[in-house]
């Protein structure tokens, strides 16, 4: 039984009958996880920062509502429509980037945060879904009209977010939205020399990241030799996967958040397993791989070009994000300050999140008027 009946016509019950039902499910699921997760986790941090007990729980309730909104909002939009917010987004965040380098709060030696009305915003997070769409658009224009130079625009774009990333620093940033930008440029078909120049200048980016930020140097070196180096968050982490085992110590057992920084944000997963078990994690793996598979079972049945590259680009975000997340906790890559989408404690990455998921739900809304305005990527690929 559904809650709007198929003849109706109004536009909530359109929005209903032809958005993902079960990808806003498994979002909501995340979500709701997330609030439990920091309301058992950040009071022992918020009493060593000398702060209210639920000061960030208050924080998130604050922000979880505004993001759901934005969330839904975001979904009712036409895909001409959601090319327009995305070129807003990105000119403001790039904006308040560039205002960051010179006005923002230093936290961790790094420059990434601005207030803007009394909260603290970190914007570069809400470039990550525009740039993705606007590259999308510019790489479908390319391919439908290939005379238009769409692809050096995007490269265009893609050095200067870069620039502004590296200069607050934060590489990590760079290099997700590099990957996600490398595939949807390997998704429209870019031809061979620029794939070997591009992993060319990506190889050598890598090398120049190592020998010029300290930070990076000693994040990779810890996790190459981690009996020489402090390696005290990831080892606490370790220890709170060992003492969860398989269903937990149960709810509010847990030590590990007593003892972690960052339990409430980048290391939030070990409390979860830590209190709930290995089979909890394993669930909320599975809730990710859902939303990514999913998405892109949608998207490819998909005819339009702009639509399957720009969700192939947000999925990509999404899913490389919590695998960089879970991977730093379980000591699999060097760490990386990665929030667990929909579940860390953050107000600027949970709105970012929220707005890029409305952009995945928009455009995978069925549209079975919709016009073919450029080939697949399973078409192209037979070229």
């Amino acid at each position: 039984m559904t809650m709007f009946s198929r003849t109706d016509m109004s536009l909530l019950g359109q929005w209903w009958q032809t958005v993902d039902r079960w990808t806003i499910a498994a979002i909501i699921t995340l979500a709701t996880l997330g609030a439990f997760l920091i309301i058992a986790a950040s009071p022992p941090i918020a009493e060593r920062l000398s702060l209210d007990t639920f000061h960030f729980v208050g924080r998130q309730v604050l922000f979880l509502p505004l993001a759901m909104i934005s969330m839904f909002a975001v979904s009712f939009l036409s895909r001409v429509n959601i090319r327009r917010l995305s070129l807003i987004i990105f000119s403001f965040a790039a904006a308040l980037m560039m205002f960051t380098l010179f006005s923002g709060a230093e936290i961790k030696g790094a420059t990434r945060w601005v207030n803007v009305v009394g909260v603290s915003l970190q914007p570069s997070e809400f470039i990550k879904p525009a740039f993705a769409v606007i590259a999308a658009s510019m790489f479908a224009a390319w391919r439908l009209e290939e005379r238009f130079p769409g692809y050096l625009v995007v490269l265009g774009l893609y050095g200067g977010v870069v620039l502004l990333l590296i200069a607050q620093p934060d590489v990590g940033m760079a290099v997700l939205i590099s990957f996600v930008w490398g595939l949807q440029f390997f998704l429209a078909g870019l031809p061979m020399v620029l794939v070997m120049g591009i992993g060319t200048v990506f190889i050598f980016g890598g090398f120049a990241a190592y020998f010029q930020f300290s930070h990076v140097r000693e994040r990779i070196e810890r996790f190459i030799d981690p009996q020489n180096s402090d390696v005290y968050q990831v080892s606490q982490s370790l220890k709170a996967f060992k003492k969860g085992g398989v269903f937990g110590r149960g709810p509010g057992e847990g030590h590990v958040k007593e003892n972690l920084p960052d339990a409430h944000s980048d290391f939030i997963f070990a409390v979860a397993v830590e209190e709930f078990g290995m089979i909890a994690g394993l669930l909320i793996v599975s809730v990710f791989g859902f939303i990514v598979l999913r998405g892109l079972m949608r998207v490819f049945k998909e005819t339009d070009l702009f639509v399957q590259l720009a969700v192939a680009g947000l999925l990509a975000q999404f899913g490389l994000q919590a695998i960089i997340n879970l991977a730093s906790t379980l000591n699999l890559m060097p760490t990386k300050g990665a929030t667990l989408p929909f579940i860390s404690y953050g107000g600027s990455s949970l709105l970012a999140l929220s707005i890029s998921m409305g952009m995945v739900l928009s455009l995978t809304r069925e549209r079975p008027n919709s016009k073919f305005t450029s080939r697949t990527v399973w078409e192209r690929s037979k070229l």
